[in-house]
C-alpha cells in the first residue's frame, strides 16, 4: 500500500496544476485553522502505543500499520492535498491507548475504528472489537500492559459493520461466551443485518470499496492519505460471535460487572441496527458512529441502502435529552469530547447538520429541482460549515444531497430524455462522433484543462475512453483530470475515488484477493440467505426453459428445503422435501459452510463422501453449471 511498495513499472500521478495549488491555498483562509482544540483533544489522556501502530498476522504480514503514513507530519499540507483533509489526516495519525475519564479507556488508531474499554468492578466491558482478530488482540494487550490483566466481563457491539465486531475472537474466547461466562450484547436484528448486509451485493460492494477507502492506492502526498473515519481498513482475520443478549427498546438497561448501562436504539441511522449507550457512574455517553468528527455518509460509495438523515438527526436530539448529564462523550471513530456544555453544542451542530441538508434538499426537490441541481445549490450556513466536525471528510454535502433525492424519488428525474438513454458505450460513441471525433474532443479538453475546468474535462474524456478504451492519450488526459480533482477534494472518499480511478486508467484494474465469505460469516449465514446468493449467481438466460427441483437435508440441524428452478428463477420452500425431486443432497451444515468459503465444491464434497446424493446426478451438474463466478476486477473507469 505504501509509495515505496510501488513497482518500477507503475505509472505515477501527475503534478498538481497551478490552479489546484492556488485553490488549496485559498482553503486556508476559508476555514478556522487557528482552532487547534481537536489536536489537544486527540492527544488528551495518552498513555502508550505500539511502534508505528504495526500489527502482524500469524504469517507475518501487516494486518495494520501506520508506518506507511510517515509522510503525514504536523507541517502544512502539500500542494496536492486539500489542507482541510490534511488536517484530519494528521489527527487520524494519533494512535495508542488513551484515558477518556476515570474508568473509561480507548484504543485508537490501531484500526479504522476505536475500541472503548469500560472498567467494571472486577474486569472490563469492551465496546466494539475492531475489524480483525489481530487488531482486537493487540488492542487488549496494549490495554493490559498498562492497566493490568483484567478479564473481559462483557462485549458490546454498537452496530452491524465489520470494523466494529470483526476482532471479537481476539478479545474474548468463544467458549466462554457459549458457556455463559461472557455476554455479548448487541442491538436488535444485529445478526440478520451483520451477516446479510454485504452478502447479496457483496462482490460489487467489495470492488467499489476499493474506490471509497483506497486500500490498494499507493499512499503519499499524491496518493491515499486518509479514509475520513481513520487511515484505512485493516487486513486480518474477520471473526464473529453471535450476540447472547439483544437490546430491544430505548431505555433498556443492563448491569455489567457492577456498572449500569442505559441504551438508546438508533436503527436505520449509520447502520440498519445501531445503538448508543450511557454509563451513569462515569457520566460517559457513547454515540457509536452517529456523531463522529465529520459529515457521515448517507450513501457510501461502496453502495448500501440510503440511510435516513431525518431519523439520524432525531436520534441525536433524543440523546441530548436523555443523556444531558454526560461529561464525556465517546464515539467508535475519532477522539472524545469533554464537558457538558461542549458536548451539547457538538451534538446540536451534528443534529442540525443532518436536519438542514435533509430539509433543504426536500424544499428544493419540491420546487422541481433535480439531484444535480440541488447539489450545486445548497451550501451549509456558517454556523454549521465553520465547525470542524461537520466537514466533508467522509460523506459530503453534494453526494449526501443526491442520496436524499434517491431515497425519496429514486433515480429518475422525470425528464423523459433520461428515461431510457443509451448505455454508456453506445452513448459515448455517439457523443464523440457528434463532437467531431476523439482528436477534436481532446483538443478542446486540453484547452479547458488549462483553464482549470477539471470536472468538465473528466466528463468528456470519460466519454472518449468509453468510446475507445485503447486511446492512450484520452486515458492519460482523463487520469490527469482525476488527479487534479482528487488533489482539491476535502472528502477522503472523493480523493480516493478520483485518484484510484486515475491509477486504474494508467495501470489497469488492481487485483483483489478475498474469499467469497469469511469463515465466521459463512457459518452464520442462514440457509435462506445462502439460497438468495445462489439466486443472484444464477445466469437467467442460460437457465431459460430448464426445470430442476433439488431436495436439501441438513442432518445436524434437521433443516429441509426444496430448491426450485423454474422460469429462469431460483426459489425455495423450507420445512419439507418434494416427492418427485430430480435429485437430493444430504449433508452436514459444516460441509455447506466449506462450500460457501470456497474451500471445496459440491462435486468435490460428493466425491469425498461428505455429501450423499440421490436421484439424477446429471440434473445436479446441470444446475451447478448455471451459476456465475464474479470477477472482482470488473471495469469501472473504462468499459
Amino acid at each position: 500500500m505504501s509509495s515505496a511498495a510501488e513497482s518500477s513499472t507503475t505509472k505515477a500521478p501527475s503534478a498538481p496544476e497551478p490552479s489546484v495549488v492556488a485553490r488549496n491555498k485559498a482553503v486556508l483562509d476559508e476555514l478556522p485553522f487557528a482552532d487547534r482544540q481537536d489536536f489537544a483533544d486527540a492527544e488528551r489522556g495518552f498513555i502508550a502505543t505500539l511502534p508505528d501502530a504495526t500489527i502482524l498476522t500469524a504469517s507475518g504480514h501487516a494486518a495494520w500499520s501506520q508506518k506507511q503514513y510517515e509522510f503525514i507530519d504536523d507541517g502544512p499540507a502539500p500542494d496536492s492535498v486539500n489542507p482541510s483533509l490534511w488536517r484530519i489526516a494528521q489527527l487520524n495519525r494519533r494512535h495508542g491507548l488513551f484515558e477518556v475519564c476515570h474508568g473509561v479507556y480507548q484504543v485508537r488508531g490501531l484500526d479504522i475504528a476505536n475500541m472503548t474499554i469500560v472498567e467494571g468492578r472486577t474486569g472490563v466491558i469492551v465496546i466494539d472489537t475492531l475489524t480483525c482478530v489481530e487488531a482486537g488482540r493487540a488492542a487488549m494487550q496494549l490495554y493490559r500492559a498498562h492497566r493490568g490483566d483484567r478479564p473481559v466481563k462483557a462485549v458490546i457491539y454498537t452496530h452491524t459493520h465489520a470494523d466494529h465486531f470483526g476482532g471479537v475472537k481476539g478479545v474474548v474466547d468463544e467458549a466462554d461466551v457459549l458457556a455463559g461466562k461472557v455476554p455479548v450484547i448487541a442491538p436488535n436484528l444485529f445478526m440478520e443485518h451483520a451477516v446479510s448486509e454485504n452478502v447479496i451485493a457483496g462482490p460489487a460492494m467489495l470492488r467499489r470499496a476499493t474506490y471509497q477507502f483506497g486500500p490498494l492506492l499507493p499512499t503519499g502526498p499524491r496518493g491515499q492519505v486518509d479514509a475520513g473515519l481513520g487511515k484505512t481498513t485493516s487486513r486480518g482475520t474477520l471473526s464473529l460471535i453471535a450476540p447472547t443478549d439483544l437490546i430491544i427498546n430505548t431505555g433498556d438497561r443492563r448491569t455489567l460487572d457492577g456498572l449500569e448501562f442505559v441504551f438508546q436504539m438508533a436503527p436505520n441511522s449509520e447502520a440498519p441496527a445501531e445503538m448508543h449507550m450511557y454509563v451513569p457512574a462515569y457520566k460517559m455517553l457513547n454515540m457509536a458512529e452517529n456523531a463522529t468528527h465529520l459529515f457521515h455518509n448517507l450513501l457510501p460509495f461502496r453502495g448500501a441502502e440510503v440511510r435516513d438523515p431525518l431519523a439520524w438527526s432525531g436520534y441525536i436530539n433524543e440523546a441530548m435529552e436523555m443523556f444531558g448529564e454526560a461529561e464525556a462523550m465517546t464515539g467508535q471513530h475519532h477522539w472524545p469530547v469533554w464537558g457538558r456544555a461542549t458536548i451539547r453544542d457538538y451534538l446540536a451542530k451534528q443534529r442540525d447538520l443532518y436536519k438542514y441538508v435533509h430539509d433543504q434538499t426536500l424544499r428544493l426537490m419540491n420546487h422541481g429541482l433535480t439531484a444535480p441541481e440541488i447539489a450545486e445549490e445548497i451550501k451549509l450556513p456558517p454556523a454549521l460549515a465553520q465547525v470542524w466536525q461537520n466537514r466533508d471528510y467522509y460523506g459530503a454535502v453534494k453526494h449526501n444531497i443526491k442520496a436524499i433525492y434517491q431515497r425519496y424519488l429514486g433515480w429518475y428525474d422525470a425528464n423523459p430524455a433520461n428515461l431510457d438513454g443509451l448505455p454508456p458505450v453506445e452513448a459515448a460513441k455517439k457523443y464523440v462522433a457528434y463532437m467531431g471525433g476523439a482528436d477534436a474532443v481532446m483538443a478542446k479538453a486540453r484547452e479547458d484543462f488549462a483553464k482549470g475546468e477539471y470536472r468538465w474535462v473528466a466528463e468528456v474524456m470519460n466519454r472518449v475512453v468509453f468510446a475507445d478504451p485503447k486511446n492512450a492519450e484520452a486515458r492519460e488526459l482523463c487520469a490527469q483530470a482525476y488527479d487534479q480533482l482528487g488533489y482539491i477534494s476535502e472528502a477522503s472518499t472523493w480523493r480516493n475515488a478520483y485518484l484510484f480511478g486515475a491509477h486504474e486508467l494508467r495501470n489497469g484494474p488492481a487485483e483483489i484477493r478475498r474469499a467469497a465469505f469469511a469463515p465466521d460469516i459463512a457459518s452464520a449465514l442462514s440457509i435462506p440467505s445462502f439460497f438468495q446468493t445462489l439466486g443472484v449467481r444464477l445466469n437467467g438466460p442460460k437457465a431459460d426453459g430448464k426445470r430442476i427441483v433439488v431436495n436439501w437435508t441438513l442432518t445436524d440441524t434437521g433443516e429441509t428445503y426444496i430448491l426450485n428452478l423454474e422460469n429462469s428463477a431460483l426459489t425455495y420452500v423450507a420445512g419439507r422435501i418434494a416427492e418427485n425431486a430430480d435429485a437430493g443432497l444430504t449433508l452436514e451444515r459444516a460441509t455447506l459452510t466449506k462450500v460457501m468459503q470456497q474451500k471445496t465444491t459440491f462435486p468435490e464434497a460428493i466425491g469425498a463422501g461428505l455429501v450423499k446424493m440421490d436421484g439424477n446426478p446429471a440434473k445436479l451438474l446441470e444446475l451447478f453449471a448455471l451459476f456465475d463466478q464474479f470477477d472482482l476486477r470488473f471495469a469501472i473507469v473504462e468499459p
